[in-house]
């Protein structure tokens, strides 16, 4: 146990880092300043806390939200006062939309010294509007004994808070009083000699979530957890009616134990004898394995009408969260199934407003209320089968045979070439799109991540490096607007521990754009909206001491991606045609299911 009795400030600052250190947390990231240096040095000195310095408070953040994603516990993220926390904000909003806990201290200057023209002073009273779980401002640091009773228990309801009832954000506002240096005073040093560490920590016990509270997201809205007990329950919802025309729906989710998430979905389609539709980034499709009614081609099925109609669900089992697929999404408008959505989020996660009715409890305990014998196999099923056999050896083989740059075929090159078990940061706008479209299913255990909640491209690479610190060998599937958007992320290497490939689609600017209507015949389309930028990436890197390789082949990038490095950044660029590449989108995703037969 490290205190420090210094001064007023520092005896604060320690026991706060070590109340947290005995509530679990491994890991801060602290930005630099001056308001904030009594936190910075109490972390920096804890001996079982990883500080890491960031230069840049929106970079920092979103390392933070990428290393508390991968752990599933909170991490503590440290700042000065003025704008440096509002530089927060945009991780603030996705750790709070996918449910990942992270605790923000935000030092502040004393009330004496706001609203009257002190330098570096902001209103910073719930400066997250109404994101957090929970926000409050602590007390000015003080030496007697019941302010330290006050903060050790404040702060370890700020930890319940973060992880309960759904992971979310914490905001902690901080204000100091000089000194802010380790200066010493005597009357803090005197109180090394009489304050008991052992008897004022030992009541500290970590958090533990209850059995049967009916939560259970790891991430909010992206997957139920299947591991907690299912006994008291809240309610007991009523039953799932059966229909042989039933689907189950497994859509975004980022689970703490995915192997466990796949089981459980895995049991509930034998149970049902429903086939599962898998979304691109949650973890089914690899663990093929566990489950032969696994249906990963659905977006390219749904664009044949005849098939879309034949294949109308009379009840969908729906688990995470909304899959990417407009195709999907479009289809279940037009058919109106009744719908069960099964996670215990208290959200509205039905953005279509259909016939839907929220089950508010975990995945296993829904399956416990079925019968525990397979389903027979039904007709609606064989044929879902069958249709997606056909169409998924169409897609694997057009992808086969493409020679060309066609950035959708990364996507189906990660797919087969990844090891198991590899960590892949999937980013937002045509790569996930790709993923869903074209990432073929398999048993390579890889661990899907994203940034789904808000759907944003900002902060990518550096939650990246977050999720891939510490970790097995990494990947990132990258367009090169997101990359370039956080290209600050790339100070993160000095203090970086392990790999992160990042596979860059460089098709000089927005290519999700090149689907939309506004790209046919509009004069401002290149300017303001597919916004070319035209960096030269192997400068980029240089600038950053960061590995650079042009990909020019398939055969190239494979070499590359199996084995991977144990150590350092890369980035590995193929260069891409935008417009070729959406003229083949356009051209193919329809016709991979437009002959089957039924």
């Amino acid at each position: 146990m490290t205190l420090d009795f210094t001064n007023t400030n520092l005896v604060w600052t320690s026991i706060l880092a070590e109340t947290l250190y005995r509530l679990g947390l491994t890991t801060a990231i602290v930005c630099p300043g001056s308001r904030s240096a009594p936190l910075a040095i109490a972390f920096a000195k804890h001996p079982h806390i990883e500080a890491i310095p960031v230069l840049d408070e929106r970079s920092a953040s979103f390392f933070a939200l990428g290393l508390a994603r991968q752990s599933h516990r909170p991490v503590v993220l440290i700042c000065t006062s003025g704008t440096a926390g509002a530089n927060f904000y945009p991780a603030v909003i996705e750790a709070t939309e996918s449910g990942v806990p992270l605790i923000i201290l935000t030092a502040d200057r004393p009330p004496e010294l706001r609203d009257c023209n002190a330098g570096q002073a902001i209103d910073q009273h719930k400066l997250y509007g109404t994101f957090p779980n929970w926000q409050t401002e602590l007390a000015i640091p003080s030496l007697e004994q019941p302010m330290f009773t006050y903060l050790r228990q404040t702060i370890i309801h700020a930890w319940e808070k973060a992880l309960y009832p759904v992971p979310g954000v914490v905001h902690l506002n901080l204000p100091f009083r000089e000194p802010l240096a380790p200066i010493p005073q005597v009357h803090a040093q005197s109180l090394v000699e009489t304050f008991n560490a052992e008897a004022f920590f030992a009541s500290i016990v970590p958090f533990q979530k209850a059995e049967g509270r009916g939560q259970g997201t790891e991430n909010r809205g992206q997957g139920a957890d299947v591991s907690f007990s299912t006994h008291l329950i809240p309610y007991t919802p009523h039953p799932v009616p059966y229909s042989p025309n039933g689907i189950i729906i497994a859509g975004t989710a980022q689970p703490e134990d995915p192997e466990a998430y796949c089981r459980a979905i895995a049991h509930l389609s034998q149970a049902l004898g429903y086939p599962v539709l898998a979304e691109g980034l949650s973890p089914l499709r690899n663990y093929a394995d566990l489950n032969p009614n696994l249906v990963s081609t659905y977006d390219q099925i749904l664009r044949n009408p005849v098939l879309a109609d034949k294949l109308a669900p009379e009840t969908v089992i729906r688990v995470g969260g909304m899959p990417t697929s407009k195709q999907l999404r479009v289809w279940l408008e037009a058919t109106q199934p009744r719908q069960w959505i099964i996670d215990p989020d208290g959200r509205n996660l039905d953005p279509l407003h259909g016939n839907t009715t929220h089950l508010r409890l975990s995945i296993a305990a829904f399956i416990q209320t079925l019968a525990q014998e397979a389903a027979i196999e039904t007709p609606y099923l064989r044929l879902w089968r069958t249709i997606e056999t056909q169409v998924r050896q169409n897609v694997d083989q057009t992808m086969r045979e493409t020679e060309t740059l066609f950035e959708g075929k990364a996507a189906w090159l990660l797919s087969q070439v990844l090891s198991t078990g590899t960590s892949l940061f999937i980013n937002s706008s045509m790569p996930v799109r790709d993923v869903e479209w074209f990432w073929a299913p398999g048993n390579s255990r890889v661990q899907p991540f994203f940034n789904r909640g808000a759907n944003g491209i900002d902060g990518t690479l550096s939650t990246t490096l977050g999720i891939a610190h510490r970790q097995q060998s990494s990947v990132m599937l990258t367009g090169d607007l997101a990359l370039l958007h956080d290209t600050n992320g790339f100070l993160l290497r000095k203090h970086f521990v392990g790999h992160l490939t990042i596979v860059l689609i460089n098709n000089n600017g927005g290519g999700i754009f090149e689907m939309l209507p506004i790209a046919q015949d509009n004069p401002s389309f290149e300017s303001f909206f597919a916004t070319p930028q035209a960096i030269d990436f192997a400068k980029l890197c240089a600038t950053y001491g960061v590995e650079h390789e042009g990909i020019t082949t398939w055969q190239q990038l494979e070499q590359r991606l199996n084995p991977l490095p144990t150590t350092s950044v890369r980035v590995l660029e193929l260069k891409t045609d935008r417009k070729a590449d959406a003229q083949w989108r356009q051209k193919y995703l329809g016709t991979f299911a437009a002959n089957i037969s039924i």
